[in-house]
């Protein structure tokens, strides 16, 4: 990939990972349910997996300076 197609990536990696905090936030302020565990053990792992993706882009826009 190109650094114009990393810091795309990048870009669209962050809004993913904004859009899945919002949505964690709204499910925990929910009644408690099972539908409700499962649903935010999901996204935390979503946000887990979109955090490393964002870091391992990070490094590789950096590295495409050198």
């Amino acid at each position: 990939m190109d650094r114009q197609a990393l810091i795309a990536r990048k870009q669209e990696v962050r809004r993913l990972l904004e859009q899945a905090r919002r949505e964690l936030t709204y499910i925990e302020g929910q009644p408690a349910s099972w539908r409700n565990r499962r649903a935010i053990n999901a996204l935390q792992v979503k946000i887990e997996r979109l955090m490393a993706e964002e870091y391992s882009l990070r490094l590789q826009i950096d590295r495409t300076r050198e």
